[in-house]
């Protein structure tokens, strides 16, 4: 407990987690009453694997007509999402649908995010960007994630890439948390290691960061009774902090010993209680620099958090020393406070070098005299920067990029 705690915590309604639970579905869908959904995944789940056609089929048996999209891909556009609405409501004719299903990694369950929105009536994505006066009307989610990283199975947002600009556009309220997160582990079997590095990587990012973030007495809200985002809070850092556990113990493990269920199902535990309180509580500079990173390299999001994660945390030495110390621990390390204070970021770079990930911006791709434009975009991310929980954010960022750029850490002085 923490007495200061101002708590605003959501969650998705249901969740069912166990290998094997995704039988299960059908059943629970007609139970809550659902009779006509659409199905949003993409083509390889429909080509390369049963576990549509298994839920079309026993789906169909208990009354529940549900209409396949496939059409998702990897960092969905606006303009996927409002082609998808258009052919999706072209298809359904004058059916309507009480639920969207989401089957994929965290790209899937954003556009299913975002056309839980737009299937209403039809209204483009664009309409539903930024702070909404009202809660939007939209259709029930159920997510189904297949890989254990992402967490969008618990977060109240779906970000979106608007092609006319490059940017991302984030769409946000606490009415697209799925009403069912379900998490079976068995859906992250066959994922190949570079998507169980980069996922996994996300997972431990979401944990620690969160676990770090700007306290929730502290934490800008901007007058909503509502907010997706509140800070962090004895409950948002319960579950980071047994999250970044749990990846202490299989991150590694998962990644270079892909058929090993243990740390497989550890590693879908790990990714969903990082979202339960990362999904509360927020982030801040890993994820506003590598957003920027992502922008001048197109490297994926897991690997952009991974280069930027131990230079974050070396900046957060003096304003978050006790927690600091705690991941340390938790990632195996002994001996005083102090020495575990200064050597815990470069366990992080450690691990992040381990998943075959570069651990430094100049190896990473990004150019000397891109820095400054670099530092630029990340502080243009205001809802991450402001919830860095530092004295003065600008120069923080700077000296953060610069370090990164150089791999240059505490400790290695």
């Amino acid at each position: 407990m923490r007495s200061e705690d101002l708590i605003h915590w959501c969650a998705p309604a249901r969740t069912v987690f166990g290998c094997g639970t995704r039988a299960d579905l059908p059943a629970l869908l007609a139970r809550m009453g659902h009779r006509s959904g659409v199905l949003v995944t993409d083509t390889f789940f429909t080509g390369h694997t049963p576990w549509v056609r298994e839920y079309v089929e026993a789906a169909n048996a208990l009354g529940i007509r549900t209409h396949v999209y496939a059409g998702g891909e990897p960092d969905p556009t606006t303009v996927l999402c409002d082609t998808a609405t258009a052919e999706i409501r072209d298809a359904l004719g004058d059916e309507r649908i009480d639920h969207v299903i989401a089957l994929g990694g965290g790209s899937n369950i954003d556009l299913a995010k975002a056309l839980c929105l737009t299937l209403v009536d039809g209204r483009p994505i664009r309409e539903f960007a930024g702070a909404l006066a009202a809660q939007p009307q939209a259709l029930p989610l159920v997510a189904l994630p297949t890989t254990a990283g992402t967490g969008s199975e618990a977060t109240p947002g779906a970000i979106l890439i608007d092609p006319d600009n490059a940017t991302k556009v984030a769409v946000m309220d606490n009415v697209l948390r799925p009403v069912v997160a379900l998490i079976d582990p068995e859906f992250t079997y066959t994922c190949p290691p570079r998507v169980t590095a980069d996922a996994g990587i996300d997972a431990l990012t979401h944990a620690v960061e969160s676990y770090m973030t700007m306290d929730s007495a502290e934490f800008d809200r901007g007058g909503n009774p509502d907010p997706g985002y509140s800070g962090r809070s004895s409950l948002t850092m319960m579950f980071a902090r047994e999250a970044i556990r749990l990846c202490g113990l299989y991150l590694e493990r998962s990644y270079t010993h892909g058929d090993d269920r243990e740390a497989r199902i550890g590693m879908a535990y790990a990714s969903y209680y990082a979202a339960l309180s990362y999904g509360s509580a927020g982030l801040n500079a890993v994820h506003g620099i590598a957003y920027a990173v992502a922008g001048q390299t197109h490297k994926s999001h897991g690997s952009t958090n991974a280069v930027m994660l131990p230079y974050v945390l070396d900046a957060m030495r003096e304003v978050r020393r006790a927690e600091l110390i705690d991941v340390g621990r938790m990632f195996g390390l002994t001996g005083d406070d102090d020495a575990v204070l200064l050597e815990t970021p470069r366990r992080m770079r450690e691990v992040v070098g381990k998943l075959d990930i570069p651990n430094d911006l100049e190896r990473f791709g990004i150019a000397r005299e891109d820095i400054d434009r670099l530092t630029e975009d990340a502080l243009g991310v205001a809802r991450l920067a402001k919830a860095f929980p530092v004295a003065d954010v600008p120069a923080s960022y700077r000296r953060i990029v610069d370090a990164a750029w150089h791999g240059r850490l505490a400790v290695d002085a």
